[in-house]
């Protein structure tokens, strides 16, 4: 009889078997190499088993866990030695097929840059899943941890923490760990994870906050159930049971209670985009921003006596249609199929009902600031391909946000850094090219792109850190005829823009 909760006991020595065999990313990849890394990566794992040795614990280890294989008991025996075999199956992690021995869960190595672990989850059974279901580390996951800031803190906090993920990422950078979750199974299988991880972590069952009431933290992660649908729990890891984007309209406004002074957290987030939202708008493109301004107010709230910085980034918008679609597909439902039709119907009328006509996804970032430190709030596009991780960029926007409450951007010499370039559009005319406008782009991180007239590009020209701001712009409007005070008025906001996008620097922060 399989009794799950003996897992993490079992895991916590198996550790070193796998160290010994070579079973980590660093290992696999070495094994496989490129070409039949890639291919099992897409789902085909013919390529990889050709590149495996005949003998030995890792070839089995590799055939069990990422080429569902079967294998023999004896195989089995000895790849996992001294754990015993029965252990293995008593506590489910492998399984009996026939007269062999197969994976009873999703056991494989993860690794990023500060550290190498292995992840325990549930089998993707690929035909529909359990209500119960435990997820790996998936893309919604990988994208929060690529975005997470990494700079050490005391305590953290991982709310919604599924198996685990966010918790091993974390461990590198803060003392002490703390994961939660509203499902029994989910921890059970956290717990594995840390235990054959090696990692040391406070583990607690229970909805929402409630594990934690009282308590606050110097940073809080969170992969909560954001997808957005009708209020109905059909899989715990992506459905709150709130109805619409209930989860992140919770989480986002109450987080700030849960912050030391300093603290930041981030999350994962979706927000639902009215019809009555984009015609309300003041400007056209920030019709998505009035529920996530709204729970961010909230959450200002929350934060006192002290503030809120926020910063709100849309990555990406889904029609209602491709919403359904997709997320159907995620729990292994065709949503071509008599059960995926009904389904379907029954979210799109849920979304027609409430005026949906888009949903939202990004990142929220929070930071409880000092008593008496006014906040910053920004909420903007970046729809933009990222190549490179969101966690540094962000890091750099709290920064400069933690700058400016510190100095008058008007005092400063401002230099445009190496990762500023200005490019030029012109059109053919009779009397040759013809200047049609000008971009200012950023080179590195989320490649930030603003547009400028010839005055702006005036005004960049002379930010090289030997006069502060206010000057410039004196200078400019002698040579242009302008009033010092309106132009000055118009241009702070953009400069305001540039620098938080990385645009303009501080002198002294300049390479």
């Amino acid at each position: 009889m399989i009794v799950i909760d003996r897992l993490p006991a079992v895991a916590g020595r198996l550790g070193p078997v796998f160290r010994a065999a070579g079973f980590t990313v660093d290992g696999v990849a070495e094994a496989l190499g490129a070409e039949a890394g890639a291919a099992l990566d897409r789902g085909e794992p013919e390529p990889a088993r050709r590149c495996l040795p005949d003998d030995g614990p890792f070839p089995v280890l590799v055939r069990l866990f990422l080429l569902a294989e079967t294998v023999t008991p004896g195989e089995a025996a000895a790849a996992f030695a001294p754990v015993a075999l029965d252990e293995l199956l008593d506590a489910g992690l492998l399984g009996r097929r026939g007269d062999g021995v197969v994976a009873g869960l999703d056991l494989r190595p993860h690794a990023d840059e500060h550290g190498s672990w292995w992840v325990v989850s549930d089998l993707d059974g690929g035909e529909g899943k359990d209500v119960e279901h435990v997820l790996g580390a998936g893309a919604a996951s990988m994208s929060l941890a690529r975005a997470t800031v990494r700079r050490p803190v005391g305590t953290l906090l991982d709310l919604g923490a599924g198996c685990g993920v966010q918790t091993l990422h974390c461990s590198g950078h803060a003392t002490t760990l703390t994961a939660t979750d509203v499902s029994a199974r989910a921890n059970t299988l956290a717990r594995a994870t840390f235990a054959v991880s090696g990692v040391d972590a406070e583990v607690l069952t229970g909805p929402w906050w409630e594990p934690v009431e009282g308590r606050r933290f110097d940073q809080v992660v969170c992969n909560p159930p954001f997808v957005p649908g009708p209020p109905a729990v059909e899989h715990v890891y992506r459905d709150s049971g709130l109805g619409g984007d209930g989860a992140s309209a919770l989480l986002v406004s109450t987080l700030p209670a849960f912050l030391t002074p300093g603290g930041v957290g981030q999350l994962l987030a979706s927000w639902l985009i009215t019809g009555a939202d984009l015609q309300a708008a003041d400007e056209p493109g920030t019709g998505w921003t009035a529920r996530p301004r709204q729970w961010v107010e909230e959450a200002t709230r929350a934060a006192a006596p002290g503030g809120l910085d926020a910063w709100v980034v849309q990555r990406d918008v889904a029609d209602p249609a491709l919403h359904v679609g997709t997320w159907l597909r995620d729990a292994g439902v065709d949503p071509a199929s008599p059960v995926g039709r009904a389904r379907s119907a029954e979210w799109l009328d849920f979304f027609a009902a409430h005026d949906v006509v888009g949903i939202g996804f990004g990142f929220v970032t929070l930071r409880r600031t000092a008593a008496g430190d006014e906040g910053t709030v920004v909420l903007e596009d970046m729809r933009q391909a990222i190549g490179d991780p969101l966690g540094p960029e962000i890091e750099a926007w709290l920064d400069r946000v933690a700058w400016l409450r510190g100095h008058d951007l008007l005092d400063e010499p401002l230099v445009a850094p190496p990762t500023t370039a200005l490019e030029r559009g012109y059109t053919g005319s009779d009397e040759g090219w013809r200047r049609i406008g000008g971009t200012l782009v950023r080179l590195d991180g989320p490649q930030w792109r603003h547009d400028l007239d010839e005055l702006g590009e005036s005004l960049l020209a002379g930010c090289r850190g030997h006069l502060p701001l206010a000057d410039l712009l004196e200078l400019l409007a002698v040579a242009h005829g302008r009033d010092a005070e309106e132009l000055t008025a118009a241009a702070l906001p953009v400069v305001r823009d540039l620098f938080l996008h990385g645009l303009l620097v501080p002198r002294d922060a300049a390479p």
